[in-house]
């Protein structure tokens, strides 16, 4: 991350939020000696759902593959200004994704200029190939600070064997038009990221990758692991370089998790997610929400935040992490920059 995209997540920092931090922090640390769970502060960051829906078909996602367990939907207007609304005095960062396009939803550029009205870090994660050069402008204008855009192919033919039923020049031009406008504009946000996620047939492509992002003129390029479900006997989108792949190979021929599951996690004191219908869960990784928390829908965010469940939850992953399904596919630590 550049000096200047740190320097906008930092300057939205105020003296409640940082103590607030510090409080979170101390807390995690007991927690960890203790196997307790019990939490001080709320969350420094939040992620919040748009939509469920998405145009592409990509294999290893239940959004793409429509293969949810739980509604498709859009969040609305009403629901996300609650949301705000009860969190805004301690959320540093909003990450406006976790299933699902974004800009599908039709009020998305509406959620992001009322949380900047409250001072908070907006970033999200899109596809691209809705970025219209009117809805590129409307995008700068809107305050976002951060967008990554998923590039996973330098060709067509690579690119749509990922993510199925895409289009690589839509996904160049929605880039284009987005720099363009923060030219024209002459804004420094939103600090635009690809991120390339890294499988056995795209892996000889990092450095035309690399090429690319600099010709366009991308602030930033990362290089992702994927997440594969059926992984364990392996997976034709595991990648040979092991530097890229979430997996090791072991001796009898079989495949598991390169991160060590370590019985703490600071995203349960840190973070939370909501999904569009305003169900809490605890982490990006409960894609079809099977740990709800709690529902904003019924209950106040604080209460929630404090509830036994959620303290059982914290204290689960403090004492047993590795038999909480959720977790046994974790990327934390596994994420290979540029």
């Amino acid at each position: 991350m550049s000096l200047s995209n740190n320097y906008q997540l930092i300057k939205h920092f105020t003296l409640k939020r940082a103590f607030n931090l510090v409080k979170l922090y101390v807390s995690f640390l007991n927690s960890r000696i203790t196997k307790v769970g019990k939490i001080s502060g709320y969350p420094m960051a939040v992620s919040i759902e748009p939509t469920t829906a998405c145009n592409l078909g990509c294999p290893e996602c239940p959004s793409g593959l429509k293969a949810f367990s739980r509604p498709t939907g859009n969040l609305t207007l009403e629901l996300h200004k609650k949301i705000i609304d009860q969190i805004k005095e301690n959320v540093l960062y909003i990450n406006y994704y976790f299933q699902g396009e974004p800009y599908i939803n039709p009020h998305f550029l509406s959620f992001i200029k009322y949380a900047k009205t409250k001072d908070i870090y907006c970033s999200t994660s899109t596809n691209a190939h809705f970025l219209t050069s009117q809805k590129a402008k409307e995008t700068v204008l809107s305050g976002l600070d951060k967008m990554i855009i998923s590039i996973d192919g330098t060709t067509q033919e690579t690119y749509e064997k990922y993510r199925k039923n895409g289009s690589l020049d839509k996904v160049i031009e929605g880039t284009k038009n987005i720099l363009e406008w923060k030219k024209k504009l002459k804004s420094k946000t939103p600090y635009v990221i690809f991120q390339f996620l890294v499988v056995k047939h795209n892996e000889d492509q990092l450095s035309d990758a690399k090429k690319l992002s600099k010709e366009l003129g991308v602030d930033e390029i990362r290089f992702k692991t994927a997440q594969v479900y059926d992984y364990k006997k392996g997976n034709s989108l595991i990648p040979e370089n092991e530097k890229y792949a979430r997996y090791k190979k072991t001796k009898n021929g079989n495949f598991k998790l390169k991160n060590k599951l370590y019985n703490h996690c600071w995203r349960m004191w840190s973070s939370s997610v909501f999904t569009f219908d305003g169900k809490l869960v605890p982490c990006c990784f409960d894609k079809d929400a099977k740990h709800q928390i709690g529902n904003l829908q019924t209950h106040s965010f604080k209460t929630i935040w404090n509830s036994k469940v959620y303290q059982d939850f914290r204290k689960s992953i403090l004492n047993n992490r590795k038999e909480i399904d959720i977790c046994k596919n974790c990327t934390e630590g596994t994420k290979v920059w540029s």
